[in-house]
This record gives structure tokens, sequence and C-alpha cells, in this order.
């Protein structure tokens, strides 16, 4: 993969079982237009804050990793750097791993920005909407807050309208 795509991020993790289902690497995003109230990831705001990092190098780190069930691009907003995401997306799917996507934007409006529908032909679980803090509560399946919805993408996609995604499937 020959890419000369460049990342702006706050950090990635390794081994997350917390960021969707198994074991995951986790790409948070910097820079984030929604700016919630009470997210824990507040110091992905700022649009200069984090480091540029190439897309081969990601890809290299994952591939360091044999035993990862998939991928999480969290945030900040991914959706802000989806040009900059698809080749790691399409990365990602070409190694079989399972792709899951945070983002403040909801299933509709990611639709409507070209990157981002074509970012969205990757992804298999999409957590969308704010962070509420007035819906916050500990006991949601990868999600923070009772508006966001955890959303079947392909399913979605098929449907032209948000499939909620069955974790007893």
């Amino acid at each position: 993969m020959e890419s000369t795509k460049k990342l702006r991020i706050a950090a990635t993790v390794q081994d997350s079982i917390v960021d969707g289902p198994g074991l995951r690497y986790v790409v948070f995003t910097q820079g984030c237009p929604h700016r919630c109230e009470g997210c824990h990831n507040p110091d992905t705001f700022d649009y200069d804050g984090g480091y540029e990092v190439d897309v081969d190098e990601l890809v290299g780190d994952i591939d360091k990793n044999p035993i990862l069930d998939g991928v999480t691009f969290s945030g900040g907003e991914p959706v802000i750097q989806a040009d900059a995401l698809l080749p790691l997306a399409k990365a990602v799917k070409d190694r079989g791993l399972h792709l899951m996507l945070y983002s403040g934007y909801t299933f509709e409006q990611i639709l409507k920005i070209k990157a981002g529908a074509k970012l969205l032909g990757y992804v298999d679980i999409l957590v969308d909407g704010p962070f509420e803090l007035d819906k916050k509560s500990l006991d949601l399946t990868f999600r923070g807050s009772f508006n966001q919805r955890v959303i079947d993408v392909p399913k979605s996609l098929k449907k032209r309208q948000a499939v909620l995604y069955d974790f007893d499937k």
C-alpha cells in the first residue's frame, strides 16, 4: 500500500476491548466540531492538537498484531478526515478485520458528505450522534448516551435508512 495520506491523530490504542467487539486497534482522530459537553476525549477537540501520522505507519502497526478482531475509528470526529481514512479503511477490510466508526454526525448526515458516504462503505458498525451528557449511561453497550445509535452499516446502506445493530445475532 503506497499511501501519501496523512491523518492528524490524538493517539492510538493497540489492544482495546472497550471500543467495539473483540480485540481492537483504535485510532483517535484529532479535531472535532461537536465539542460535546462531558466528552471523555476533550483533548481531541483542537484541530491543531495531536500529531500527523502516515496511514502506512498505522497499517504497519495493525499488521503487527495477528490476533486483532477489528479496528475502531474514534475521535475527535473521524468523518472530518474521511478522505485520509479511506485508504486505512480499505487496508483494514483487505485484512478481513471488522471496522467500527464513532461519529457525532448521524448516519443520515454522513451519507450527505461525499467522503463520509464512501467511508461508510467499509464500516461494519457505526455509533452515531453526539454525546449528550443528560442522556449519559454506563449501562449502554459501546456508546455513552441514550440518543446515540449503534447501526449495522451494511444493512443500513442496502435499505438507505438506519438499521440498528443486533449484538445477539
